[in-house]
C-alpha cells in the first residue's frame, strides 16, 4: 500500500527530473489549450455560407467588426470569405496536431533518453555485489522497460488531464448556475468515485510490481539461455530451456490478465455509481420541474450538461488507472537509482598519476555475506615491481583477494594499501588506472579487433594498437585475416579462437601500460603450443611492473619471484619461489604462516 502523500513525492520526483524540459512542457499545454477553440471555429464557416450566403443573415458580430466593409457587403464577398476561413481554420487545425505532435514526441524521447542515460551510468557505478545478487537482466529491464514511464506520466499524461479537466469545471460551473441543488446532487457522485479510485489504484499497482517482476525473470530465461548457447545446443535442451522461459512468462500473462479484472471491474462499478447519480439527478430535476423551480428546457438543459460533466469524471478516472503502470514503472527506475553503491568515492579523494606498485594486505578479511566469509586475515607486503604467484584449489578465494585490490569489493575488514596509502583513499577511477588485467576467460566487445585492443587507451592511435599486438604476438595472425585490425570479432568475440582473443587480451594489456599486471589463469583455456607464444608476451608485459599471476600450471608461474598459497580463504604459505621435480612453482621452506605478516623484499 502506498499513501498519496508517496504518490505527490513520486510526481515532485518526477518533475524535478525533468527540470531543462519544463519549457517543452510548457508549450506542450499551452498547445493543447488551443485544441478546444480551434474545434469550435470549424463550423464557423459552414455557418457563414447558410446563414449569410444562402441566408440573409448579417455576419456573426466579432468578424462583422474585425473586417472591412468589403468583405461582408455582399453575398459573394461573404462565400469567399467562408472559403478562405475553412481553409485558414483546417490550416491552424492541422498545424496546432503537427506542432503538438513534434513537441510531444520530441520532449517525450529526450525525457527517456536522459532518464535511460542517468540509469545506466549508475548501475555502472553500483559494486559488482549488487550485480552479483540481482543479476543483470534487472537493471536492464528498468533501464528499457521503467524509464519510458516518465514520458507516459509527464507527456501524455500532462495533456490528457487538462483538457478534461478544464471542462469539467466549465461544466460544473453552468451547471451551479442554472440550478445548485441539482448540481451539487450530481456531484455528490465524485466522492465515490474517489473512493473506488483509490482501492483500485492501490491493487492495480502493487499488481503491476508483480507483472514487471514476473516479465523481468523471462527476460533473464532468454539472456541465459542465448549465452550459453552452446551448452543448450549441445546437450540438448531446448524444449526446456522453452518451457522454462513459458513458465515464466505465463506467470506475467496470468498478471496482466487479473489486471484486466481488475481494471474492468473499476470500469463496471464506474459505470453503475455515474448512473445511479444520473438517476437521481433526472429524480431531483422532474420533482423541481413539478415545483416550478426549473422549467422543462432548463431541466434537459442541466441534464445536458450533467452529461457532459460525467464524460470528464469517467476519462479522468480512467487515466488515473492506467496510469499505475506507469507509476510502478518509475518508482522501480528511481529505486534503482536510489540503490548506494557499496564501494564508494570519498569526497576529498586524492588523485593519483602512476602508482609505484607496492601493495600492502593488512588483515584483510571479506564476507560475500555474513555467512559465508571468503577471506580470513589475510597480511602480506609486495614491493614494486615483484611477480607473485597465486595458488591454492578451486574456491580459496585467490580471485576476491585480486578483485579487492582493484576495489571491485571492499574488505569487511582490515586495509589494502598501494604506495602505503589506503586504497579508499584514491579516486577510483585514478585508482583502476594503476591495473591492467587478463582474465581467464577474455571479455571482448562485439566491434573490431582494433577497437577491442583500443579498450585499454580509447585514445590510442592506429600505430600504438599495432605496436601492442606486435609485443603481445597477435600481429601475425591479425594481418592474416582479410580485413586485418578492422574484422569485426562478433559478440564476446566468439569468431576468434580462445588463443586468439587471449592475445588481443593480451595486446589491450600492453596498450594500458599500467604500473600493476594482474592475470587470472590467463592460459588455462588454450593449448601447449599458443600458451608458449602467450607466456613469451607476458615476459615482455611483466617487465617493470607489480603483477599478481594466479595459475595452476607450474608453466605460468616460472617467471614468478614469490608464490603465496591461498587455502581456505587464509594466507597458508607466502615465499621466494622454487621448482619441483613435478614442474610446479612452491614457496621455498620455512615460507610457511603462521599468525605473523608476510614480506618479501627485492
Amino acid at each position: 500500500m502506498r499513501s498519496t502523500a508517496t504518490d505527490l513525492a513520486l510526481y515532485r520526483r518526477l518533475l524535478r527530473q525533468a527540470r531543462p524540459y519544463w519549457p517543452h512542457l510548457g508549450c506542450i499545454l499551452a498547445l493543447s489549450l488551443l485544441a478546444p477553440p480551434l474545434a469550435l471555429l470549424v463550423p464557423l464557416p459552414l455557418q457563414i455560407a447558410v446563414d449569410s450566403v444562402i441566408g440573409s443573415h448579417p455576419l456573426p458580430g466579432a468578424l462583422d467588426a474585425l473586417l472591412p466593409d468589403a468583405a461582408t457587403r455582399s453575398p459573394s464577398a461573404a462565400l469567399f470569405l467562408a472559403a478562405g476561413l475553412a481553409v485558414v481554420v483546417a490550416l491552424l487545425v492541422h498545424v496546432q496536431a503537427l506542432g503538438s505532435w513534434l513537441l510531444h514526441t520530441y520532449t517525450g524521447e529526450r525525457l527517456v533518453l536522459d532518464f535511460r542515460g542517468q540509469l545506466f551510468a549508475h548501475v555502472q557505478r553500483l559494486s559488482l555485489s549488487y550485480h552479483d545478487t540481482k543479476g543483470t537482466t534487472d537493471s536492464t529491464y528498468r533501464i528499457q522497460y521503467d524509464a519510458p514511464a516518465i514520458q507516459w506520466i509527464l507527456v501524455n499524461g500532462l495533456t490528457s488531464f487538462v483538457s478534461p479537466a478544464l471542462t469539467l469545471v466549465g461544466m460544473v460551473y453552468v451547471a451551479t448556475r442554472i440550478d445548485w441543488q441539482l448540481a451539487l446532487i450530481a456531484l455528490g457522485v465524485a466522492p465515490v468515485l474517489f473512493g473506488l479510485l483509490s482501492a483500485s489504484r492501490h491493487r492495480l499497482r502493487s499488481r503491476w510490481y508483480e507483472v514487471k517482476e514476473h516479465q523481468s525473470s523471462a527476460m533473464s530465461v532468454v539472456q541465459e539461455a542465448l549465452a550459453a548457447a552452446r551448452v543448450v545446443k549441445a546437450f540438448g535442451q531446448e524444449q526446456r530451456e522453452q518451457q522454462r522461459f513459458i513458465h515464466h512468462a505465463s506467470r506475467g500473462m496470468r498478471g496482466q490478465v487479473h489486471l484486466a479484472f481488475i481494471e474492468g471491474g473499476f470500469d463496471l462499478l464506474v459505470g453503475l455509481t455515474i448512473g445511479v447519480a444520473t438517476a437521481a439527478a433526472l429524480l431531483v430535476g422532474v420533482l423541481h420541474v413539478r415545483s416550478g423551480v426549473l422549467t422543462l428546457g432548463q431541466l434537459l438543459l442541466v441534464m445536458a450538461y450533467l452529461t457532459q460533466l460525467y464524460g470528464p469524471l469517467q476519462t479522468i478516472a480512467k487515466k488515473v488507472a492506467e496510469l499505475q503502470g506507469s507509476l510502478a514503472g518509475a518508482e522501480r527506475a528511481f529505486a534503482l537509482l536510489d540503490h548506494v553503491p557499496d564501494v564508494a568515492e570519498r569526497p576529498d579523494a586524492r588523485p593519483v598519476a602512476r602508482a609505484a606498485g607496492a601493495v600492502t594486505f593488512r588483515g584483510v578479511s571479506f564476507a560475500y555475506d555474513r555467512d559465508h566469509p571468503v577471506l580470513h586475515d589475510i597480511s602480506f607486503e609486495v614491493k614494486p615491481g615483484t611477480r607473485v604467484g597465486i595458488v591454492g584449489t578451486t574456491g580459496a578465494g585467490k580471485t576476491t583477494l585480486v578483485s579487492l585490490l582493484t576495489r571491485f569489493y571492499d574488505p569487511t575488514a582490515g586495509q589494502i594499501l598501494l604506495d602505503g596509502v589506503d586504497l579508499r583513499e584514491y579516486r577510483l577511477a585514478d585508482l583502476r588506472n594503476q591495473f591492467a588485467l587478463m582474465l581467464q576467460e577474455p571479455v571482448l566487445f562485439s566491434t573490431s579487433i582494433a577497437e577491442n585492443i583500443a579498450y585499454a587507451r580509447p585514445g590510442a592511435g592506429e600505430r600504438e594498437i599495432v605496436d601492442a599486438a606486435r609485443r603481445a604476438n597477435a600481429h601475425e595472425f591479425i594481418s592474416r585475416l582479410p580485413q586485418g585490425y578492422h574484422t569485426q570479432v562478433g559478440e564476446r568475440g566468439l569468431r576468434l579462437s580462445g588463443g586468439e582473443r587471449q592475445r588481443i587480451s593480451l595486446a589491450r594489456a600492453f596498450l594500458r601500460d599500467a604500473p600493476i599486471l594482474i592475470l587470472d589463469e590467463p592460459t588455462s583455456s588454450v593449448d601447449l603450443r599458443t600458451e608458449a607464444g602467450i607466456l613469451d608476451a607476458m615476459e615482455r608485459l611483466m617487465q617493470d611492473r607489480t603483477t599478481l599471476v594466479i595459475a595452476h600450471r607450474g608453466s605460468t608461474l616460472r617467471h614468478c619471484e614469490v608464490v603465496m598459497v591461498i587455502e581456505g580463504g587464509r594466507l597458508a604459505a607466502f615465499g621466494p619461489c622454487v621448482p619441483t621435480s613435478a614442474g610446479d612453482m612452491v614457496p621455498a621452506a620455512g615460507s610457511e604462516v603462521a599468525g605473523r605478516r608476510s614480506r618479501y623484499h627485492d
